[in-house]
């Protein structure tokens, strides 16, 4: 019974807020985007062999600029155009060395298709102002509130410095 109840509870129990996930970073520590209650989170599908791989460099001014109430988390991933081949310590190598990233970056995960990342899951259905549905490519951006609710989302032609998303900060 008590087996059951479990079950229940994993399959049916709506995440409360993008605090509820547990995460991977690349370096494979276990930690959970709850670390960061009280400011808000970007969250950034990325790549590494994208057109826009270019924004890790506004990604990283971003953070830097914010750092008193923005936290900007990558998520490497390999679901458009296999343009993020490389392994985790691959990924962060090439992030640090090209374009000084020092913000955090999960394991590399999936963004969609069967195999979503439970976060991805949820943040792709949540109700935001602005779309909800399937990634459409590298670099759609999740803006979180300071409590762990979804407040806006970007295609990735929005880059991390317009003013849509630092109006917000």
């Amino acid at each position: 019974m008590k087996t059951l109840v479990v079950l229940f509870i994993m399959l049916f129990v709506v995440p409360a807020s993008v605090y509820d996930f547990k995460l991977k970073s690349i370096d494979g520590v276990d930690f959970s985007l709850a670390k960061y209650k009280g400011k808000k989170v970007l969250v950034v599908n990325t790549a590494s062999k994208c057109g826009y791989t270019y924004q890790y460099e506004q990604l990283q001014k971003l953070a830097d600029k914010y750092k008193d109430k923005l936290v900007v988390v990558g998520f490497p991933a390999n679901n458009f155009g296999g343009q993020e081949p490389g392994t985790n310590p691959m990924i962060k190598e090439f992030c640090t060395k090209n374009f000084g990233v020092t913000f955090p970056l999960s394991q590399k995960i999936s963004v969609k298709g069967d195999d979503i990342d439970p976060l991805f899951k949820y943040l792709t259905a949540e109700a935001n102002p602005d779309f909800t549905g399937e990634i459409k490519w590298n670099f759609e951006k999740f803006l979180i509130d300071e409590n762990g609710k979804l407040i806006h989302r970007y295609r990735s032609t929005v880059e991390p410095l317009d003013p849509q998303i630092t109006k917000e900060l």
